[in-house]
Parts: structure tokens; C-alpha cells; sequence
């Protein structure tokens, strides 16, 4: 391994020019967001049946009464390696990455996983990897077939309106990866992170940046953002927009 070594002035110098690229990237990563968030919608017309630690569960049951439910199809199963001390090592690794899904919840958004393994092993999985936070249901019915996920591993966005249900995104292979944070999360869905700063369509629901986040066990439903954390916010705010400008000249 070759080791380059430089000056401070010169590794700033590195540092802030390829800065400039990361920066488009990003700037790359919100626009398809906003594409993603005026992509068509599909209405789903058939019935499914999941099982789940309560028992049966349809589609919309997944939901748990909020707007918005992101689908991994993670395969822990029979016939799967590693079954059934394990799960598949990709998707094992999807959900050891998995954030605290309080945050999604915050923002009118659940996260399911659902493979093909009978509850008692689900269960018995879930503690051992310490996966207990992340809802996990069996498939009983062609669900995974008519998703795109009956053979490779992928994550489906789905939203409802009142009963009806649309599919509004899917990803698989390398997309998957990124997944896990909670940003990443919500960039896939049609509601998006619902904060003041993202193009989306108008009537969109959206709230001033930063406001609405809290420490994971402190969400309220309906709560006005704290005043503290609006202080603090607004002043990190102001000096990165600060140093930004700053860096600019």
C-alpha cells in the first residue's frame, strides 16, 4: 500500500476539491427523490394474507394506520443457507443495519420484513440477532411472486389511501444496500422526508428541517416541536449556512 502524505494546506485542499464533486452528488440524489415522488402509482387489486405474531394480517394490516409501508423481502426459510440457525447473509446484514424505526414511524412510515418462516422461528431469530424491533411477518400466498421478490431479495413501497392500496416503488440488487438509515428509508417513499427544503408536488405534507426529530423514545403523536431543540437547531443551521458561504468565496 502506498502511503501519500502532504501538508495540512494541501490535504484541505484535496479534501475541498473533491468536495465539489460529493456535493453534485448530492444535489444528483435529491432530484431523483423528487422524480421518485411523482413516479406513477400502481393500485394493488388483489387480496394477501400474511401471518404474523398476532395471527393472520392482511396488506393493509402491515400498515399499522399510517400512510406509508416499506417491504423487505428478506428469505430466512427452508431450502435458504444457513436455515434455520440463520438468515441469508445479505439479508442478515440488511437488518443488522436497520435504524431505530421510531424515526420512520414519526413520519407516517412503516417497515416490515416478510419471508416464507414459520412465526416461532421468526421469533426465535428476531432475539437471537437482536432484530426484535423490526416487525416481521410470514408470506402464505403469492405476494412475494407478484412483487418481484419470489426468488432475490427487494424492497417494495407501498401507500394507502383510506382502503386502497398502491405500489409505489421497488428496488433490488445494489439498491438494496444503502438501505438501513432512516433517510435512505424515506428518500424511497412517495411522501419522501416530508421536510420544507425537498421539491415535492404541491399539497405534499412538510415540516420545518430538523424540528420534528426527537431521541427514539420520546415521539408523541401531534406534538409541537420542543422550543429547546428549535434553538439549537436553528443555530447549527445558521452557521453551516454560515461556513457555506463562507467556503464558497
Amino acid at each position: 500500500m502506498q502511503i501519500h502524505t502532504v501538508s495540512a494546506q494541501e490535504w484541505e485542499a484535496a479534501r475541498q476539491q473533491l468536495l465539489v464533486k460529493e456535493k453534485a452528488t448530492t444535489r444528483a440524489r435529491d432530484a431523483l427523490a423528487a422524480e421518485r415522488r411523482r413516479m406513477p402509482w400502481l393500485a394493488v387489486e388483489k387480496e394477501y394474507r400474511f401471518e404474523g405474531p398476532n395471527g393472520q394480517a392482511s396488506l393493509r394490516d402491515l400498515f399499522e394506520g399510517r400512510h406509508q409501508l416499506i417491504l423487505y423481502r428478506a428469505f430466512f426459510e427452508p431450502g435458504v443457507f444457513g436455515w434455520p440457525d440463520h438468515a441469508c447473509r445479505g439479508c442478515s446484514m440488511v437488518a443488522d443495519q436497520v435504524a431505530h424505526v421510531a424515526h420512520l414511524n414519526a413520519r407516517d412510515t412503516t417497515l416490515v420484513f416478510a419471508s416464507r418462516a414459520p412465526q416461532p422461528d421468526i421469533a426465535r431469530l428476531k432475539k437471537r440477532m437482536g432484530w426484535e424491533l423490526i416487525p416481521w411477518y410470514t408470506i402464505t400466498d403469492s405476494f412475494d411472486a407478484d412483487f418481484d421478490v419470489g426468488e432475490w431479495h427487494g424492497t417494495n413501497v407501498f401507500f394507502r389511501d383510506g382502503n386502497k392500496i398502491y405500489r409505489t416503488y421497488f428496488i433490488n440488487n445494489r439498491g438494496d444496500e444503502q438501505m438501513g438509515g432512516t433517510w435512505n428509508y424515506l428518500d424511497i417513499t412517495p411522501l419522501g422526508r416530508q421536510e420544507v427544503w425537498e421539491d415535492s408536488p404541491e399539497g405534499y405534507p412538510q415540516t420545518p428541517t430538523y424540528k420534528w426529530w426527537n431521541w427514539h423514545d420520546s415521539y408523541v403523536e401531534g406534538a409541537a416541536p420542543d422550543k429547546r431543540w428549535v434553538e439549537v437547531s436553528d443555530a447549527g443551521e445558521a452557521a453551516f449556512r454560515k461556513q457555506s458561504a463562507g467556503t464558497k468565496g
